[in-house]
């Protein structure tokens, strides 16, 4: 695994950072027309397309490249589809689906259709019944990737505006998400997925390793804001930064995600390659979600009260860690796979 970046990757990187520090502040701001109108200049910039072929419309790199701007996105802490439209929805279509699959939606996708997965719902008799919980981007998706169980796992693609789906927003902690109902909704003609069972899993391999990204730029962020900080803030007449406490703090930080990027970014580069990465996804999940929470636990003893107000971004950092560590699995879940790796377990 060579993690060099290439000159396009850097220019993906570089490009991702810049537009995203001058996009709305992270918040309360964010509001389903503001988010809504990111994920439409993020389609004019090729974000929707990074990972597919040019033949589906697409910009021929990489789910390496993709989580990049990932990375970016979460180092902003901007509330943005692309990881459910992309990652979660348009990578596991592109691995498994068929090739008719693949030529319907891909394209679809890289032209801006906001796409999210569903999980949780039961096929019956032809139709959809239940009611899912933390569906991201609900209220603006498209189409709904609904992962439904009957004999063997379903994936279906459904219009979300098709009547009898209804969505309710979640009071949580982290971006927001929603309640998602299915009252006996007729499963289309033509909208199952020939893989389901492979899809369903593609989602959550490829929706942690997104996830991972996400939370290696929150931690990035987390990390500059307090070293900036401790060399601003003063006590007794000198920067809090030149106390040894206070750099030693900062230097658990920094090796802290420096191994989560690299655990992170050693899954998210088997998955490109097309590899298996279970065992990789367990423990880059498992791990980078402790880290993020304890990068933003150590942040807040370095600034103090401050940092705990819903004004300042850590405050905002923190919420998305606990969120995001809750994400595809948490750390126990990840563990007992990395066991069963071990042979340790059923």
């Amino acid at each position: 695994m060579d993690l060099t970046l290439t000159e396009e990757q850097e220019l993906i990187r570089s490009t991702a950072r810049e537009f995203l520090s001058a996009a709305e502040p992270s918040g309360t701001l964010w509001t389903a027309e503001s988010t809504g109108k990111l994920w439409t200049r993020m389609v004019e910039l090729g974000w929707a397309g990074l990972p597919f072929p040019e033949e589906y419309g697409g910009l021929g790199a990489g789910f390496l490249e993709l989580c990049l701007v990932l990375e970016e996105i979460g180092r902003a802490r901007v509330p943005s589809p692309l990881a459910a439209t992309v990652a979660c929805c348009g990578m596991p279509v592109m691995r498994y689906g068929t090739a008719a699959e693949r030529a319907a939606w891909l394209p679809a996708i890289t032209g801006g259709r906001l796409l999210t997965h569903v999980e949780g719902i039961a096929a019956q008799a032809g139709t959809l019944l239940g009611t899912a919980m933390f569906v991201p981007h609900a209220d603006i998706a498209d189409t709904l990737l609904v992962i439904a169980h009957a004999d063997r796992p379903l994936a279906v693609l459904i219009d979300g505006a098709t009547p009898g789906i209804s969505r309710e927003p979640l009071a949580v902690v982290g971006d927001e998400s929603y309640r998602v109902s299915f009252d006996h909704v007729p499963i289309p003609e033509g909208s199952v997925l020939a893989s389901g069972s492979e899809i369903a899993a593609a989602i959550a391999a490829y929706g942690a390793a997104a996830t991972c990204a996400e939370m290696v730029g929150g931690a990035q962020a987390v990390l500059d804001m307090t070293v900036d900080y401790a060399t601003q803030r003063e006590q007794f007449g000198r920067p809090i930064g030149a106390f040894q406490a206070v750099q030693h703090h900062c230097a658990d930080m920094a090796v802290e995600v420096l191994g989560a990027r690299l655990l992170a970014y050693e899954a998210i580069w088997r998955l490109a390659a097309g590899l298996d990465a279970s065992t990789e996804v367990a423990l880059a999940k498992s791990w980078v979600s402790e880290v993020y929470q304890r990068v933003c636990a150590t942040a807040h003893q370095v600034h103090g009260a401050i940092g705990f107000t819903a004004e300042h971004g850590l405050h905002h950092y923190t919420r998305h860690a606990m969120a995001c560590a809750l994400a595809f699995g948490d750390a126990d879940h990840h563990i007992g796979t990395i066991v069963r790796h071990l042979g340790m377990g059923e």
